[in-house]
């Protein structure tokens, strides 16, 4: 009666040391070693080593000063990573057309003239609400806001925009992007 239970214990043993205990170790400590910044949640970091925010998540900004990011679907507060999920809204939701309703009201009240075509990404939610990048359209839609907000030419703050839009990954995979963290950052030359 007591033969198989021997046997079971060990493995039960073995693989929960094997895989609870060694192979989370030796990946935190490859990562470490190889991907040290990546492994730290890609932060953006300042000269007085302070953590001004990540990459990978996007912040709210409102401020007609700064380049707006995509929206987030995270609730109650935006951008919050632990609560990671899109708004899973269909086209034919009221609720979905109620909020394309206010944020394209928003962005034209933000820039009255502006007639321009408003980018998707800059009125829809992505499907973590996280998401730190704009397309290069929704950056180039708001240049004139804020070059006017900041009294700043036109062509300085399109210039700044071509500085951070990162092209396709191996120039095959995803779109071009734009990180707005590290753009709002460079116009506040905290980023060089």
């Amino acid at each position: 009666m007591f033969n198989p239970i021997k046997p079971a214990l060990l493995m039960l043993m073995y693989f929960s040391a094997l895989t609870g205990i060694i192979y989370p170790l030796i990946v935190t400590f490859s990562a470490q070693a190889f991907l040290p910044r990546q492994a730290n949640g890609s932060l953006i970091i300042d000269d007085n080593n302070q953590a001004l925010g990540s990459e990978l998540i996007g912040q709210a900004f409102s401020r007609p000063e700064y380049f707006w990011g995509r929206p987030s679907a995270t609730s109650p507060h935006p951008y919050n990573a632990g609560a990671s999920s899109g708004a899973n809204q269909g086209p034919a939701n009221p609720a979905l057309l109620e909020a394309v309703q206010t944020r394209i009201k928003a962005l034209r009240n933000a820039d009255p003239k502006n007639t321009k075509p408003i980018p998707v990404d800059l009125v829809t939610a992505s499907a973590s609400g996280l998401d730190p990048d704009i397309s290069p359209a929704a950056a180039v839609f708001q240049i004139e806001r804020i070059a006017a907000a900041r009294h700043l030419p036109v062509p300085k703050v399109q210039e700044l925009v071509k500085r951070y839009t990162e092209p396709r990954l191996w120039r095959i995979l995803g779109e071009p992007r734009v990180n707005v963290l590290k753009l709002n950052l460079a116009l506040d030359q905290r980023l060089k």
